[in-house]
């Protein structure tokens, strides 16, 4: 046994993946394994692992699967403690596992939160996304329930790269990712973070976040296109936990902005083929006892977009119908 697994999926990151691992290997705490998978890179990435010597790496060659499969093939085999994630194109401080272990050990937590920074091109800067302004002093230095959080739980950071959790309960809980789709963080945090019993906050920065020009939260593009799908699973794993009653209201709105804005801001040889996609779970919404609640629950804005998608048949015809006031 180890005390912390580091879980590093990688696919074609041979400018990035250097600095990743190197910022485990120099860890201030070294009880760790760090188990990479490497998902079908067809660049220099796997040049570049191989120069590295160390017998706390374990390297998993596979397929392109994408983020999900590769997350849950290596969640699979921990045989750490606690489990943290790092994306082959940021990299933690160098006291960052010790940090996180202190953190969660100190409140016997099921997953411990901590400070991001982005960096780009050298400028370093926070936003309220990363820096844990959601909690306010209260949540200071003890242990809370996810009933507890304040305002909406839809104004939290679901990136998994920004916590620790414990082993033992992501396995009590059966927490995986959805495969085959982009923006899996998202219905994993939320499965994972409902199922806590006890949570805690470090209020302080562990990891960069590298924001660069092929990141893919980054590049508004096809991917863009998995928020439907993404929102799909959200929305089935509220229903099934008995969560979507208490939720409802912000979940329903979380889910219409998602390819709301995406649908937005796509470059527009993708926008037809967004609409589409939006389109269909909308209708097959409406045959469902949901759609009263979307249309009773949403804003004007979002419910008016939700019935002009629903009534147009393409994409130009919605671009009519949504600019009439």
């Amino acid at each position: 046994m180890v005390r912390i697994s580091v879980i590093l999926p990688v696919f074609n990151a041979e400018r990035y993946i250097g600095k990743a691992v190197q910022s485990v290997l120099d860890q201030t705490f070294e009880d760790f394994e760090l188990i990479i998978v490497n998902d079908g890179s067809t660049d220099s990435t796997s040049d570049v692992l191989n120069d590295f010597s160390d017998s706390r790496i374990i390297v998993i060659n596979q397929s392109n699967q994408g983020p999900g499969a590769s997350r849950n093939r290596a969640l699979s085999i921990v045989r750490g403690d606690y489990v943290m994630f790092l994306d082959s194109d940021d990299w933690y401080c160098e006291d960052a596992l010790e940090t996180a272990f202190e953190g969660i050990t100190k409140y016997d937590a099921d997953l411990t939160f901590f400070k991001m920074i982005n960096y780009n091109e050298g400028r370093v800067y926070e936003n309220d996304w990363f820096n844990l302004s959601q909690f306010d002093e209260s949540f200071d230095n003890r242990a809370f329930h996810p009933s507890e959080t304040p305002g909406s739980i839809f104004d939290l950071s679901v990136g998994v790269c920004q916590k620790i959790y414990r082993t033992s309960f992501l396995r009590s809980v059966d927490a995986h990712f959805p495969e085959g789709i982009f923006f899996e963080d998202m219905p994993f945090f939320y499965y994972v973070y409902l199922k806590s019993e006890r949570i805690s906050i470090i209020r302080k920065v562990l990891y960069f976040r590298r924001k660069h020009d092929g990141s893919i939260t980054h590049v508004v593009d096809e991917k863009f296109f998995d928020t439907v799908a993404a929102g799909q699973v959200l929305m089935r794993i509220f229903i099934d936990n008995g969560w979507y009653d208490m939720y409802k209201y912000d979940l329903l709105a979380y889910k219409i902005n998602g390819p709301r804005y995406a649908l937005r801001d796509l470059p527009l040889d993708c926008k037809d083929e967004m609409f589409m996609l939006i389109k269909k779970d909308y209708e097959s919404i409406k045959m469902t006892p949901l759609y009263h609640d979307f249309l009773d629950n949403l804003g004007p804005v979002k419910r008016k977009f939700f019935e002009d998608v629903i009534a147009a048949g393409d994409y130009e015809e919605f671009v009519y119908i949504n600019s009439a006031k």
